[in-house]
C-alpha cells in the first residue's frame, strides 16, 4: 500500500454535511462499543468508589492536620476533588488504552490508512464516544456516593459548571493525544510497553490524580502548568469545579488547556505524517 493512495483516500472532497454525519457516526461508534462492556463498567465504577473512600480519608485528614485548609482547600473542596477525580479518571481514561499499538503491532493499522478520515480524527471521534458514556456510567455513580456520605463543595458561581464542562471535554482531548503520541511510538518500537509505563507514572503524578499539584511549591506547580499538558488532563477541571482560584483566573486555566489542547493534536498530526512516511508492514 503506497501513502500517496491512502492520502488521496483521505483527502477525497466532502461537504461539510457529509463530514458532521462522518464524525457523528464515529461518535456514536465509540459510545455504543462501551456500552456493550456493562461488566466491565460495574467492576470500574465500584473499583473507583472503593479508592474514592481511601483517597477521601486521606485527603481530609491532610486538611484536619493543616488546621482545616490544606493548600487552599477546605475539607468539602478536596472531598470534591477525589469524587469528582474518581469519576474523571475514567472520563479522560488517563491509561489502559492500547488499540493503535495493537494494530500498528499487527499491521492492521493499514486499514486505518485507507479510511475517508485520518487516524487522528478517527480515533479522537470515537474516543469522545467513549468518554461520553464514561460520564454516565463512570464519572455519576462514584459521585453519588460520595455525596451520600461526605460534604461535598458545590459551585457557588453561575459560570462554573459550564466552565467545568468546557474543561473536561479539552481534558479528554488533551489526554486522548497523549495516549495517541504514546501509542505511536509502537510504529518505531514495535513494542510500547516501557514507553507505556512512563506514561503511566508520569501522567498520574503530574496530572493530579494522586494529589493536588498546588500542594507543590508554586513554583513547581506553575512550571508544570505551564511547561506540560499533563495538568490539563485533571488538576485543572476539579480546581475549576472546586472553585479553587477566582473566575478569571479559572479562565485563563482552561484557556491554558485550550493551547495545549491545540499542540497536543499538533503532534499528534505530525507524528502519524511521519510514521507514515516510513511505515513497513510486517509481513508485506
Amino acid at each position: 500500500m503506497g501513502v500517496d493512495t491512502a492520502t488521496a483516500v483521505r483527502h477525497t472532497t466532502r461537504t461539510l454535511p457529509e463530514q458532521i454525519r462522518i464524525y457523528t457516526t464515529l461518535v456514536r461508534s465509540g459510545f455504543r462499543r462501551w456500552s456493550t462492556y456493562r461488566q466491565a463498567t460495574v467492576a470500574g465504577a465500584t473499583t473507583n468508589t472503593v479508592f474514592g473512600f481511601v483517597r477521601c480519608y486521606v485527603m481530609l485528614a491532610v486538611a484536619a492536620g493543616a488546621g482545616g485548609v490544606a493548600a487552599g482547600y477546605d475539607a468539602a473542596q478536596l472531598a470534591t476533588y477525589v469524587w469528582f477525580g474518581q469519576g474523571l479518571l475514567a472520563v479522560v481514561m488517563l491509561w489502559g488504552w492500547s488499540d493503535l499499538a495493537d494494530r500498528i503491532r499487527t499491521g492492521e493499522v493499514a486499514v486505518d490508512l485507507l479510511r475517508p478520515v485520518s487516524p487522528v480524527a478517527l480515533y479522537l471521534a470515537t474516543d469522545l464516544g467513549r468518554a461520553g458514556h464514561a460520564v454516565l456510567f463512570r464519572l455519576l455513580p462514584p459521585v453519588l456516593v460520595g455525596a451520600l456520605v461526605f460534604d461535598l463543595y458545590l459551585p457557588t458561581r453561575p459560570g462554573t459548571w459550564p466552565l467545568f464542562a468546557l474543561s473536561t471535554l479539552l481534558a479528554v482531548i488533551i489526554c486522548f493525544g497523549c495516549r495517541y503520541l504514546v501509542n505511536s511510538a509502537a510504529y518505531w518500537l514495535l513494542d510500547m510497553r516501557g514507553v507505556n509505563t512512563a506514561w503511566v507514572v508520569g501522567a498520574a503524578v503530574l496530572g493530579g490524580l494522586y494529589f493536588p499539584l498546588r500542594f507543590l511549591p508554586d513554583w513547581l506547580a506553575a512550571a508544570l502548568y505551564l511547561g506540560t499538558p499533563l495538568p490539563g488532563t485533571m488538576q485543572i477541571p476539579l480546581d475549576v469545579l472546586v472553585e479553587r482560584d477566582p473566575a478569571p483566573v479559572q479562565a485563563g486555566l482552561v484557556a491554558v488547556q485550550a493551547v495545549w489542547a491545540v499542540v497536543v493534536l499538533a503532534a499528534c498530526r505530525a507524528v502519524q505524517r511521519r510514521a507514515e512516511r516510513r511505515l513497513v508492514i510486517q509481513g508485506g
